[in-house]
């Protein structure tokens, strides 16, 4: 194998969790390849323009790419020009919402015949417990002498740069000296070091994100008992937070959404043997939200046939252009099925199917905030039929 010149790859690296981490580790001085089979993304990386929202990671990138530090290839035998190899792929769920572990079976067939003898391979996305062994273990029968570790990415998706200077970074591995290794190259970010086992660390990134879709799915729960009991459910949680510490991690309600906290929990759930029941009624309360949204409109119309229904908002979540797994794509399907005519609208998603606000304002007899993004935020909706869980039109919480 050829002498290495780059001090790490990232596999994935033009994605939401790779970029950034690319962008980072470039600007600590490291010479870093990202290693993408999207051709049409790094094309736009390679004219210093990022491929989707992330703040302040357009700026680092015109800083980072006249340096030369950073090397864009759609080609896999990049990974052999370098050390440390930090993959970013995760473990999705399948149909019967289990882990499925075709896409690490594949990668790790592609990486093997590239990856240096001694080289850190760094598993950096949510993986399924005792995938980082599986990983060595499979490098091993492809007789790759490699160290494998877990570190996982924890930022929020839009902050990622911010939080890689703030946030600690989990160090997963089962030996002293992997452990030291991958510490040193996450030390780059900034942030400081907490060091596990590997199976220790894929637990703490499964459990922070349950937990996360936890909270949520009780605020959504507390809201539909408030409103089948006929109360107002504003009132009630400001009565629960005011000057009451104890309440204060108490989330309001709204989509908990996205490519991570459902998965996580799914996997959790798999992973234990009594199914983690949960975890399972968090997401049967989350993943119901929509549906609720609809009964509630089809008990105050009697029928959605002959209405027209707005969404506002397909992301999933506020100041974001990532739509993946977004909850407001449920609802507007089930808005159809139930009849509705339904238009949606959102200032940064590239959906070819959206329509402009102006539109759905226009044409809509009943307005649902999907996305509490701030253009939405003190919207003038006058005394239309509204929905807005978020509680961003300043009129309360209403179903």
């Amino acid at each position: 194998m050829s002498e290495p010149d780059l001090d790490v790859v990232v596999l994935g690296g033009a994605g939401h969790v790779g970029l950034p981490l690319s962008l980072a580790l470039a600007a600590s001085g490291l010479r870093v390849g990202i290693y993408d089979t999207n051709a049409a993304t790094l094309a736009l990386v390679s004219e210093a323009r990022m491929p989707f929202r992330e703040n302040g990671a357009e700026e680092l990138l015109r800083d980072v790419l006249p340096t030369g530090r950073l090397v864009l290839s759609a080609d896999a035998a990049t990974i052999r020009r370098a050390e440390a190899l930090v993959i970013v792929i995760g473990t999705p769920v399948d149909e019967f919402l289990g882990p499925s572990m075709t896409l690490f079976e594949r990668t790790v067939e592609q990486i093997a015949v590239h990856v240096q003898d001694g080289a850190l391979v760094v598993l950096r996305s949510t993986v399924y417990p005792g995938t980082t062994e599986y990983v060595a273990n499979a490098l091993a029968v492809h007789h790759r002498r490699v160290q494998v570790a877990f570190c996982p990415e924890r930022v929020a998706e839009g902050h990622a740069l911010e939080e890689f200077r703030t946030l600690p970074q989990i160090i997963g591995a089962d030996d002293p000296a992997v452990s030291d290794r991958a510490a040193a190259l996450f030390a780059r970010l900034g942030g400081e070091i907490v060091r596990t086992t590997s199976r220790e660390a894929e637990l703490a990134k499964l459990f922070t994100n349950t937990w996360r879709y936890m909270k949520f799915a009780i605020a959504n729960q507390f809201l539909m008992v408030a409103d089948q009991a006929g109360l107002d459910y504003a009132h009630i949680l400001e009565a629960i937070r005011h000057d009451y510490p104890r309440a204060a991690d108490l989330p309001g309600p709204g989509f908990a959404a996205g490519p991570c906290l459902f998965k996580d929990t799914m996997q959790l759930a798999a992973f234990t043997s009594d199914h983690f029941p949960m975890g399972q009624a968090a997401m049967q309360v989350n993943e119901g939200l929509p549906a609720y949204i609809v009964s509630a409109l089809e008990r105050r119309h009697g029928t959605l046939r002959g209405r027209t229904v707005g969404i506002l908002g397909m992301a999933f979540k506020a100041e974001s252009d990532d739509n993946r797994a977004s909850l407001s794509y449920k609802l507007r399907k089930l808005l159809a099925w139930a009849g509705a005519r339904v238009l949606c609208t959102d200032p940064y998603v590239p959906d070819p199917r959206l329509v402009p606000l102006e539109v759905v304002l226009e044409e809509s007899d009943t307005i649902i905030l999907g996305v509490p993004h701030r253009a939405y935020r003190g919207l003038e909706i006058g005394d239309r039929d509204v929905v807005d869980i978020w509680d961003a039109f300043g009129r309360g919480i209403t179903l």
